[in-house]
């Protein structure tokens, strides 16, 4: 599996977020929060549901199935108007990305294996501290093996 190699502009994002760990994965928690709220952000670029995670720097250097990280649930906004209650704003920055089709069930973490310890360590490429996310499209079906989605990984040069 090849990845489109993009580089994107800021993007404006409002929505919730949740800090949890694999270990205590709250997920479904935000996302349920979010979901009944969401029509209210007025200013949306498309219909694409926005999943980030915000991952501390030693993350990935240190990994601990309990080292704590921030989830986002979310959609890209024009421009910053009135928030709902609850919602907040985030900037996404500019930057290159490794960009994954995927379809299929999204409690599978095969993809992840798969770009974590086998595309990543052969590509030109390390992971940018930057936030990673995944774009859930119109035609995304949670828990659906026919699902399908992309998955944004911030990368730079090696």
């Amino acid at each position: 599996m090849t990845p489109r190699i993009v580089t994107i502009s800021q993007k404006k994002l409002v929505g919730m977020r949740l800090t949890m760990s694999f270990s205590n994965y709250k997920i479904s928690e935000l996302w349920q929060s979010f979901m009944p709220k969401r029509k209210e952000i007025t200013n949306n670029l498309n219909n694409d549901l926005i999943s980030m995670v915000v991952y501390k720097p030693t993350h990935f250097a240190d990994f601990k199935p309990t080292n704590e990280f921030e989830r986002w649930a979310a959609v890209e906004v024009a421009e910053f108007g009135k928030l709902p209650g609850q919602m907040e704003t985030y900037i996404l920055p500019s930057g290159l990305y490794a960009v994954f089709y995927y379809k299929g069930l999204n409690t599978e973490n095969s993809i992840f294996k798969y770009i974590f310890e086998t595309w990543l360590p052969s590509s030109d490429y390390v992971i940018d501290h930057r936030p990673h996310f995944e774009v859930l499209g119109d035609k995304y079906k949670n828990n659906d093996p026919t699902s399908e989605e992309e998955i944004w990984i911030p990368i730079k040069i090696k």
